[in-house]
């Protein structure tokens, strides 16, 4: 990797609206869990055909990882990152004029493909113009930064929603996204001349390198499970949940919702400090694993929880969750630095991917225990309903705790070199 000793106030700046780009992913993401009662009555479907729609922006997004790594190895993060924050704007348009759940669907395609290149980009920049020391701190502030987006998709863009309807919001996100085009290409620089040589000498058969690794996969599962509840329970089904089982108003619903963001969001940079103090990563992953399973365990299984325990709850599940971002570093450490996007592609892609299988899945199992209640023209689903649902997330969990345990220990320091 080529990094500035001392970065320039123009990587900070870079490094900043990589941050935004994320936020703003995390924004498109979350932007459904909000309308969902709006969603399902525009387009009259129930919560497994609006929890498809929904994945589209997921299967999009995960499928774009890998080649997104390559290709932010070889070009840089400066024209791919604005173009595709341009074509954002383009997919919400598609989106909000949809009449169909298909054309609907086709614009979150659309927007998940686009946004895809924002958490890699954004890494890309950290390595390219910053010190190797200082990338688990940076991707802390990167997850940390990117949860603003998350958050701000709750609370904040139900009263927007509740305000203007969900079309309308839906196109003025879209505007966003063509402003933060216009930033990066002003502020982002070309990346140097030796890096892309050096990329593209190495690009070939990167692939087949990380997938070759079982410390590749062992990273990738770990961040599949422990990603999956915010980007499904909180992504989607907790705000109808706490609407629909504890009585919540939609915009108490969708602000504790997005409590498990705040977890995510507080802790990132605490996360990268302290595994370099201690110089070991997979006690942090086992201590997340510990703490988000038993406060899911709680949510499901625990009856009349008072809403402020709800919300703790939600607190301390993105706290465990936020573990996750250490299989970056640790693909990172157990790759060639030369494999380096291609890596942390293929992490991100399971990642999202978790989104993209569990939203869908946790809306046909709602589905499979409906007993036919509709409200408002929209589907009702009761409290056996929703745990049987949401158990599925504790399953994933036993499974990220294997991969754990497979995972080689890089004790901070790269285990594989070119």
């Amino acid at each position: 990797m080529i990094a500035s000793p001392s970065p320039s106030l123009r990587a900070w700046a870079a490094f900043l609206l990589g941050c935004a780009c994320f936020g703003y992913a995390f924004l498109q993401r979350v932007a459904p869990s909000v309308m969902t009662d709006d969603l399902m009555r525009a387009f009259q479907v129930q919560a497994g055909a609006l929890g498809a729609m929904s994945a589209f922006y997921f299967y999009a997004y995960a499928g774009m990882q890998m080649p997104i790594g390559v290709l932010m190895d070889r070009f840089g993060p400066r024209r791919i990152l604005s173009s595709a924050m341009a074509l954002c704007l383009v997919g919400s348009l598609v989106f909000a004029l949809a009449e169909s759940i298909t054309p609907a669907a086709i614009g979150r395609t659309m927007i998940g493909a686009a946004v895809a290149f924002g958490y890699v980009g954004t890494m890309s920049i950290a390595a390219t113009w910053f010190p190797p020391q200082r990338f688990s701190l940076l991707i802390g502030i990167l997850q940390s930064v990117g949860m603003s987006g998350a958050i701000a998709g709750q609370a904040p863009l139900s009263l927007v929603v509740e305000a203007t309807g969900w079309r309308e919001t839906v196109i003025g996100i879209g505007v966003i996204g063509a402003i933060l085009a216009v930033l990066i290409f002003l502020v982002v620089q070309e990346i140097p001349k030796e890096r892309k040589a050096a990329a593209n000498g190495a690009s070939k058969g990167a692939f087949r390198d990380v997938l070759a690794r079982r410390d590749s996969w062992c990273c990738a599962i770990i961040g599949f499970t422990l990603t999956a509840p915010m980007l499904a329970f909180a992504g989607l089904w907790a705000v109808p949940w706490l609407i629909q089982v504890h009585g919540f108003s939609p915009a108490d619903a969708a602000g504790s919702a997005s409590l498990i963001f705040v977890g995510w969001a507080v802790v990132g940079p605490m996360i990268g400090l302290a595994t370099e103090k201690i110089g070991r990563r997979k006690p942090l992953i086992y201590g997340g694993f510990a703490l988000s399973g038993t406060a899911m365990a709680a949510m499901i299984f625990t009856p009349d929880l008072s809403p402020w325990a709800i919300r703790t709850l939600f607190v301390l599940n993105g706290i465990g969750g936020c573990t996750m971002i250490l299989t970056f570093t640790c693909v990172r450490e157990t790759n060639r630095p030369s494999r380096a996007g291609a890596g942390l592609g293929f992490v991100n892609m399971f990642v999202v991917g978790s989104g993209a299988l569990f939203q869908p899945l946790l809306g046909v199992i709602l589905d499979q225990n409906w007993d036919g209640t509709m409200q408002n023209g929209a589907p009702v689903y009761d409290a056996g309903g929703y745990q049987s649902a949401f158990s599925a997330l504790l399953v994933a969990y036993g499974i990220g705790l294997i991969a754990t345990f497979l995972l080689r220990e890089t004790h901070c320091r790269q285990a594989v070199t070119d």
